[in-house]
C-alpha cells in the first residue's frame, strides 16, 4: 500500500482495513502470465488480416512500433508501480498528481473501459456461431446470443469471485493454451506451403503508402491487438515485492506477445493463395482468418482447433479483463469517484466483490447497444490510450517533486521518456481516426457530471481543481478538433504528415503544461496539509 494519499483525500480506518485484506500471493510468472493473457485475446484471430488489408506487407512495421512505442509507456508505468505499489494504481495515479477534475475523467474513462471485456465476450459469441447458428446475425448478437453473453459473462465473474491465488492458477493454464495454438498454427500454415515474393509482389513491402502502417495501428486492430500490457501493475497491490518482479513481468509481457503477432503476420502474408490475391491485399476478406485459411488449406484438424482456441483466446483475455476492472473500480471507490460502498473487500478471499458485481452490470450494459466486436474495441481502444498519457503526466509530476519523495528511479531517461510516452498516446488516439473520436472523447468529457455529483467537503475549492485539470479538458477538445480536421477519416483541411506534427506539439505543450499544474497542484495540498 502507498503511504502518501492524493490531495484532499482522508484515508480513513475503514480504508486501510479494507488495503490490507489484499492478498499478496503473485509472483513474477503468475504476473507475465497476466500481462500476457490481457494482450492476447481475439485480436491474434483477426489482426494479421485487418493489418495486411491496410498496409500490406509494411503491417510488419506497425507491430514493431506498436511494440517499441507500447514498451515506453510501459516505463513510464513501471516506474510508477515500482514508486506506489497499489491495487488499480493506473487510477490512483492520475488523482495523486492532476487533482479531481483529471482523476475522475480518467477513472470515467476507465470504468467505461470495462466494454473491453464486452468485446471479447462479443468475439467469443461470433466465432461460438460456427457451432450455435443463430446467436450471432448482421454484425450483432441476436435475442438469443445476447442471453447467452450474459450468461457467460456471470461466469466470469464468478470465476474471479474466488482467491487471487486461484485467479492466477486457472490464468496460468489460459495461457498456456493461447501460447501453444498460435504456435502450432504458424508451424502448420508454413508446413501447409508459402509462396516466395510475398514482401515485394503484389504491389511492394508498401503497396498502399508507408502511412498505412499508422493508419493499420488502429483500423487493423494492432493497438488494440497489442493493448493490455500494464495488467501486472494493477496487481502491484497484491504483488510479491513488486518492485523486483513488475518490470521484467511488464516487458516479458510485451516482449513474447509482439513477437507472437509478427510470426503470425509472417505466417497470413506468406500462406494466403494466390489467387485471392487478384485485387490486392485490400481483396482479402475472411469473417474468421486464419479458421477459414486452414479450410482453404485443408488443414482441417487446424481449423478446427483454430474455432475451439476463438473461444478460449478471448474468454481467457475476458476473464483477466474481469479481474482487472475490479481492481480498477476498487480504486475508483478509494479516490471517492464512484461511492465508497464498491470498495468493500472480502475478508475471506481478499476479493472486491461489489466491484465484480458492479462490472458486471457495465459489461451487460455495453452488450445491448452495441453487440459488435468492432463497434465496441474502436472506441475502447481510445480509453485506455487516455490512461497511459495520464501515467505519463503523472510520473513526470512525481519526479518534479522532491519534496513528495520523488520516484523510484527505476528508469533511466525518465525526464525525456515520460514526455515522448504523452505525445505517443496522444498520437495513437488521433490515428484511431473522427470516425472513433466522436464517439470516444465525448463520452470521456461526460465524467465531468460525475466529478460534480461525487465532490466532497474535504475537497480542494473549485475553483482551485478546474484550473488543475484544465490541460485535460483542454487536451481532449483539442483531439477532438484536430480529429475533425485532419486526414485519419477526417475532414482533410489539416493535410498530411503536418496533422500529426501539430497533434505532437499540441500534445508536447499540454504536457508540459500539466506537470506545472500538478507540481502547483502538490505543493498547494501540502501547504494546506493535504498531502505528506
Amino acid at each position: 500500500m502507498s503511504d502518501r494519499q492524493p490531495v484532499g483525500e482522508t484515508v480513513t480506518p475503514t480504508v486501510l482495513a479494507q488495503e490490507r485484506r489484499l492478498r499478496r500471493d503473485l509472483g513474477f510468472w503468475g504476473l507475465t502470465a497476466i500481462g500476457f493473457s490481457n494482450i492476447v485475446g481475439s485480436g491474434w484471430l483477426f489482426a494479421a488480416m485487418y493489418a495486411a488489408r491496410t498496409a500490406g506487407p509494411a503491417a510488419l512495421l506497425s507491430w514493431i512500433g506498436a511494440g517499441v512505442l507500447c514498451a515506453l509507456v510501459a516505463l513510464v508505468m513501471i516506474e510508477l508501480g515500482a514508486s506506489r505499489p497499489e491495487g488499480g494504481g493506473t487510477v490512483r495515479w492520475p488523482l495523486y498528481a492532476s487533482g479531481r477534475l483529471a482523476g475522475t475523467l480518467i477513472g470515467w474513462s476507465v470504468l467505461l473501459s470495462v466494454g473491453g471485456t464486452a468485446a471479447e465476450i462479443t468475439a467469443i459469441m461470433q466465432y461460438a456461431d460456427h457451432y450455435l447458428p443463430d446467436i450471432y446475425r448482421g454484425g450483432s448478437l441476436t435475442a438469443f446470443g445476447l442471453g447467452v453473453a450474459v450468461a457467460l459473462s456471470a461466469l466470469l465473474t464468478a470465476l474471479n469471485w474466488f482467491t487471487v491465488r486461484a485467479f492466477a492458477r486457472l490464468n496460468n493454464l489460459v495461457s498456456v493454451f493461447k501460447i501453444v495454438v498460435p504456435v502450432v498454427t504458424v508451424i502448420a500454415l508454413f508446413a501447409a506451403g508459402s509462396h516466395a515474393g510475398r514482401l515485394t509482389d503484389h504491389g511492394g513491402f508498401a503497396p498502399y503508402g508507408y502511412a498505412a502502417c499508422l493508419s493499420a495501428l488502429a483500423s487493423g486492430g494492432i493497438v488494440y491487438s497489442v493493448n493490455g500490457f500494464q495488467a501486472p501493475l494493477d496487481f502491484s497491490g497484491e504483488t510479491r515485492n513488486p518492485r523486483r518482479t513488475i518490470p521484467g513481468s511488464v516487458l516479458a509481457g510485451i516482449g513474447l506477445a509482439v513477437l507472437m503477432y509478427l510470426a503470425l503476420q509472417l505466417a497470413f502474408l506468406f500462406t494466403v493463395p494466390e489467387h485471392l490475391l487478384g485485387h490486392g491485399w485490400q481483396g482479402v476478406d475472411f469473417d474468421s482468418p486464419f479458421g477459414q485459411l486452414a479450410l482453404i488449406l485443408n488443414l482441417h484438424w487446424l481449423s478446427s482447433l483454430l474455432y475451439a482456441d476463438a473461444v478460449v483466446s478471448p474468454g481467457g483475455s475476458a476473464y483477466v479483463g474481469v479481474a482487472i476492472d475490479a481492481r480498477h473500480t476498487y480504486a475508483l471507490a478509494k479516490n471517492r469517484t464512484i461511492p465508497r460502498t464498491f470498495m468493500q473487500v472480502d475478508p475471506r478471499t481478499g476479493i472486491p466483490h461489489r466491484a465484480l458485481l458492479l462490472n458486471l452490470a457495465v459489461i451487460v450494459v455495453f452488450l445491448l447497444p452495441f453487440g459488435g466486436w468492432q463497434h465496441i474495441v474502436s472506441v475502447m481502444g481510445d480509453m485506455y490510450l487516455l490512461i497511459y498519457a495520464a501515467a505519463a503526466v503523472a510520473a513526470a509530476v512525481f519526479r518534479a517533486d522532491p519534496e513528495g519523495g520523488g520516484t523510484a528511479g527505476w528508469v533511466p531517461g525518465l525526464r525525456w521518456i515520460a514526455p515522448v510516452a504523452f505525445v505517443v498516446s496522444s498520437e495513437f488516439v488521433y490515428w484511431s481516426g473522427w470516425h472513433d473520436l466522436r464517439l470516444a472523447l465525448p463520452l470521456v468529457l461526460g465524467g465531468l457530471l460525475l466529478f460534480l455529483a461525487m465532490r466532497g467537503t474535504d475537497d480542494a475549492p473549485l475553483l482551485a481543481e478546474l484550473r488543475t485539470g484544465a490541460w485535460l479538458v483542454t487536451h481532449l477538445a483539442a483531439l477532438t478538433a484536430l480529429s475533425w480536421l485532419g486526414t485519419f477519416k477526417g475532414s482533410g483541411r489539416l493535410p498530411a504528415p503536418y496533422d500529426s506534427l501539430v497533434v505532437a506539439v499540441v500534445s508536447l505543450a499540454v504536457f508540459f503544461w500539466a506537470v506545472r499544474s500538478g507540481v502547483g497542484h502538490l505543493r498547494d495540498g501540502r501547504a494546506r496539509g493535504l498531502v505528506h
